[in-house]
């Protein structure tokens, strides 16, 4: 029986507002506010900053400096500076003093701070007016009573987990049996379930893991996991109390000690049971699995003097860990690779592995050099033995672009191009839809129309339905929509290309988001290039979104339009307008073909000219549906309908045939002139 990888944001709400004692909880996320001001959480679908928003960039140097202005001692940590917390001093007109316990952790990269002491927390500028708050003697802000939402959440968390028993309060053995085995966790003690604290909720037939407050260990919220079998697959489902964008527990972590410097990351609930029964090592449970690690954690990990990411045994959870070594600093981290005898920990408990001998073979994050092939062996076998996921994440909507592409792969550069008015927005939007729904962390720079209008668009593609006339079933699906890992940059119109590359940098290390749509490149080229060759520009900005892309292991899709040229002819890799550096640049170039027919609706294909991973190109048709916005529904009775009329159109007319071959459909089985490839039927 096949086990499906535990995925993020699939969490749906289906299945609490069932369970809780009220309306159904929002979650939370911090809001930005005004300086000198810890505001209250709020939930909030985040969007990026644009150059004039309120939230300044600062640099490390810059924090220093001020830390040192104002008489605050610090040290340097590995991902935070640590201070004295302006929340506990004695003293309001004094700086902290140096003896005080350094519970305030200050993010090295955006500034953010939290107090572990009071769970305070905000800005760089919060900091700065509370600190200029201090010392005019008066008291700095104190956090804000939570609001409703966030009430409601932990009312709902404690009514769900007062219902909850422990495994081994079931009275009935046998159900106790039957539970663990349903979760594979036959292995793992009551003990352990008892340390931890995971009860069972019998309503729902699922395994229930706490959330309590690193300060006063109060119940703060809660994640629900249930098991889903299709035919011979199981499937694992989540959801959390609040919401998942605001779900911040490190599960384990009220177990650490002051005293402990090693830890192992995972990236699920149960492979911390399994990794702390069979090693004792610390272990902690990231909440949102290898999707994403939120930087409001990192100063919950700053005592480990080392720390062993092990995810998952898929290729996504190592790229995930390689990226998030890079947060919590490489020079402490060590990963453990996937593989057939390195299993995620729960199946190598269940198998009888040696979890502390996999541990101790962790490789180091970083190399100083690579010297020879013995270094990069393993990584050359894991390709090789891993090469279905080494492809990269599949398309569920477009099967043919997987058969051509294979997957969508991280670190890459996607040109895509196609005539005015073809659908270029409207197809990458469910391109990219497809890849968010599957758990692919996503950032949208749309220059050329609102967000209001692509988000819109998206929720159209999302439901496969319009909504107009069907506003009641709204809530519904804009609650699921909210759960994927979808964010926006608030740019639009012109902008300046350093503002952009910036903004993507902080989504990279905010969001770990790693597919970015950029819609399109020739509003990138503003006023500030009149002077100067478009071209060249135009280079340097490609050049600059290849770097980006290779630097954050980070793929980009960048929508470039094509040359004005004449109607009647296909465009060709040579149509994208600029020079020749766009396509040598990209690792793949997509296509969008537009054919207008002279008997009925126009046919559209999407060609793959280049494809860098394995030169498999060719081309496919794409079935547009107008009511739910889609390129990838096949409506069969639709096609067969314009074949049934094309008959009569033939008799009628004959000479049709004699038709230059500019209005004639281009022929799906047959692959453009100079592509390699076999070519894809509808």
């Amino acid at each position: 029986m096949a086990v499906v990888p535990l995925r993020p944001c699939r969490a749906t709400g289906r299945l609490l507002p069932l369970l809780c004692c009220g309306a159904r909880s929002r979650g939370a996320s911090l809001s930005p506010g005004v300086p000198g001001r810890l505001t209250q959480r709020r939930y909030k679908k985040d969007v990026l900053p644009s150059p004039e928003g309120p939230v300044p960039s600062v640099t490390i140097t810059e924090i220093r400096q001020y830390l040192r202005a104002k008489g605050i001692p610090f040290h340097d940590g590995y991902s935070c500076l640590h201070t004295p917390s302006l929340f506990t001093t004695s003293r309001e007109d004094q700086p902290p003093a140096a003896s005080a316990p350094y519970t305030l952790f200050i993010d090295k990269t955006t500034g953010s701070f939290l107090c572990t002491a009071t769970l305070a927390e905000g800005t760089w500028q919060d900091f700065q007016a509370n600190v200029e708050l201090q010392h005019r003697g008066a008291p700095p802000d104190s956090l804000e009573e939570a609001e409703e939402d966030t009430r409601q959440a932990r009312e709902d968390a404690r009514c769900i987990w007062e219902r909850a028993l422990p495994l081994c309060d079931l009275l009935d053995k046998d159900e106790t049996n039957e539970t663990k085995a349903m979760f594979g966790i036959n292995r793992v003690t009551n003990a352990t379930l008892k340390r931890f604290g995971v009860r069972y909720l019998r309503t729902a037939k699922s395994l229930v893991f706490p959330w309590f407050s690193p300060r006063d260990a109060t119940l703060k919220g809660l994640k629900l996991l249930r098991v889903e079998k299709k035919e011979d697959t199981i499937v694992y489902v989540e959801e959390t109390l609040p919401r998942f964008d605001s779900y911040y527990n490190l599960f384990g972590l009220p177990l650490i000690g002051c005293r402990d410097t090693e830890l192992v990351l995972t990236g699920w609930e149960l492979d911390a049971l399994a990794l702390h029964q069979a090693t004792g090592v610390a272990s902690l449970a990231l909440p949102r699995g290898a999707t994403c690690l939120p930087p409001a954690l990192l100063p919950y990990l700053e005592q480990f003097k080392r720390i062993t990411l092990w995810l998952g045994e898929d290729l996504r959870s190592w790229q995930a860990a390689k990226l998030f070594a890079r947060k919590l600093s490489l020079k402490r981290c060590s990963l453990v690779r996937p593989g057939n005898l390195q299993p995620r920990p729960l199946e190598a408990l269940n198998q009888g592995m040696d979890l502390t001998k996999i541990l101790r073979a962790a490789l180091p994050a970083s190399h100083k050099s690579i010297v020879s092939f013995r270094q990069l062996r393993e990584e050359v076998f894991g390709e090789l033995a891993n090469s279905e996921q080494v492809a990269g994440v599949k398309w569920m909507r477009f099967p043919e672009l997987n058969k051509l592409l294979k997957g969508h792969r991280r670190g890459e550069l996607t040109v895509f191009t196609g005539p005015t008015g073809s659908g270029k927005t409207t197809f990458i939007s469910e391109y990219a839809l497809d890849l968010c729904m599957q758990g692919v962390c996503t950032l949208w720079g749309s220059f050329e129309i609102s967000n209001i209008r692509l988000a819109k668009i998206m929720l159209t593609q999302f439901a496969t339905q319009r909504l107009d006339d069907k506003l009641e079933l709204y809530d519904e699906w804009a609650d699921r929509f909210e759960d994927l890992p979808l964010y926006f940059m608030t740019f639009h119109g012109q902008q300046n290309i350093k503002a952009v590359i910036d903004t993507m940098q902080h989504a990279v290390y905010m969001y770990d988001i790693t597919h970015v749509v950029v819609d399109n490149l020739q509003f990138m080229m503003g006023y500030e290039h009149l002077s100067v060759d478009r071209l060249a520009a135009q280079d340097y900005i490609v050049g600059a979104f290849r770097k980006f892309a290779t630097d954050n292991t980070c793929h980009i899709t960048l929508v470039i339009h094509p040359r004005k040229e004449d109607d009647e002819k296909e465009l060709q890799t040579a149509s994208i307008f600029g020079s020749a550096k766009a396509s040598q640049e990209a690792d793949n170039v997509l296509i969008l073909q537009d054919r207008k027919l002279v008997s009925g609706p126009g046919k559209r294909y999407l060609q793959v000219s280049k494809n860098r991973f394995d030169g498999d190109v060719g081309v496919f048709p794409l079935d547009f549906s107008k009511t739910s916005l889609t390129f990838s529904n096949k409506n069969k009775a639709k096609l067969k309908k314009v074949k049934e009329e094309k008959v009569p159109l033939a008799a009628k007319a004959p000479s049709a045939a004699k038709a230059p071959s500019a209005t004639k459909a281009p022929s799906a089985t047959k692959a453009p002139e100079g592509s390699s490839g076999a070519s894809k039927k509808p």
